[in-house]
């Protein structure tokens, strides 16, 4: 099957800076893919790594692969390149919309994103913001799932003092998620979860060690319910051997398609997260999260709800999102 592949580049701002001990994140910027077919068929893709380097990687290899090419010639790309999972996922979702894939199956119809687990502003008190979602929560029957991003380069919070605070004032169905993003030394790592230890509503720990740390995470896991991020996208081979708790972002991942099948599997532990995507990396995160929750694994997916702004390039709609870029 020929294929012709259209490139248009995209950027915008969060709605607030996202502050994590590997840096700031306030603003996005990547690629939309529209690929056709012969027959006028499009397939959707978006490419929105979070390091920048990675963005220019993946324009020179849309440059190897061309712009008039076939489907076999991507296929086979997805089946050899490596590091690039930026690219994949939006080569990859292009491929699932000509394949009907996404057409087909839609899981996120009727998904309810306010499900998604509640990620706490990194720039003011957690307390506050935690008062605050609780009682809004109560109105509206939002998630009781609260991820909290900590160890952060910015902030002047005592965390270890104020943990002890969040949890006096947690409700007793609430779940707590607490993410270092790798800024962990073993020694703190120990110390938190030695406090955290016995806490029913402790949901996990998540990438608690720097990603290169295997043996550390491994050893954590013993003692604690502990999910990986960051080791996962540098180290794939743990997708397979981590038994525990796996924070998936797609549009980081790969080919979206192998990720489905993965959900699909009875003993999946995986929970879908999102890394700030415009709205046509959106509907394969949503169909993904949506498939997650009807499955074995109810837990909530990590959308971030109301981090990216409104507008076209966040419509469910790719035709509108493409022409708002």
């Amino acid at each position: 099957m020929k294929l012709i592949i259209h490139i248009k580049p995209f950027s915008f701002q969060l709605t607030r800076k996202l502050i994590t001990s590997q840096g700031i994140i306030n603003k996005k910027v990547g690629l939309l893919l529209q690929i056709k077919d012969s027959d006028g068929n499009c397939g959707w893709g978006e490419v929105s790594p979070i390091e920048k380097n990675e963005l220019q990687k993946s324009i020179e290899s849309l440059d190897f692969i061309g712009r008039q090419t076939t489907k076999d010639s991507i296929e086979n790309y997805l089946c050899e390149s490596q590091g690039l999972g930026a690219l994949t996922f939006g080569l990859g979702s292009s491929l699932a919309d000509l394949e009907n894939l996404t057409i087909r199956k839609l899981y996120f119809e009727g998904f309810d994103i306010t499900k998604s687990a509640y990620l706490l502003p990194t720039d003011i008190d957690p307390l506050e913001s935690i008062v605050n979602y609780i009682d809004r929560s109560n109105e509206t029957k939002s998630s009781c799932t609260i991820k909290w991003k900590v160890s952060n380069q910015e902030n002047n919070f005592k965390e270890e003092k104020i943990l002890q605070k969040i949890l006096d004032i947690l409700p007793k169905n609430f779940k707590l998620r607490i993410d270092p993003n790798g800024g962990w030394s073993r020694q703190k790592a120990q110390e938190w979860s030695k406090e955290l230890k016995n806490e029913p509503r402790l949901e996990w720990i998540e990438q608690p060690l720097p990603s290169k740390d295997i043996e550390g995470l491994f050893s954590l896991a013993n003692q604690i319910p502990i999910a990986l991020d960051e080791s996962l996208v540098e180290f794939p081979y743990l997708r397979k051997t981590w038994k525990s708790w796996q924070i998936r972002r797609p549009a980081l991942d790969g080919d979206p398609r192998l990720l489905l099948k993965e959900i699909e599997q009875e003993d999946s532990q995986t929970v879908i997260s999102t890394a700030f995507e415009t709205g046509i990396g959106r509907r394969w995160i949503n169909h993904l999260a949506a498939r997650q929750v009807k499955g074995e694994n109810p837990c909530a997916p990590g959308l971030a709800p109301g981090w990216c702004p409104k507008g076209p390039l966040f419509n469910n709609n790719p035709k509108l999102v493409w022409e708002a870029a």
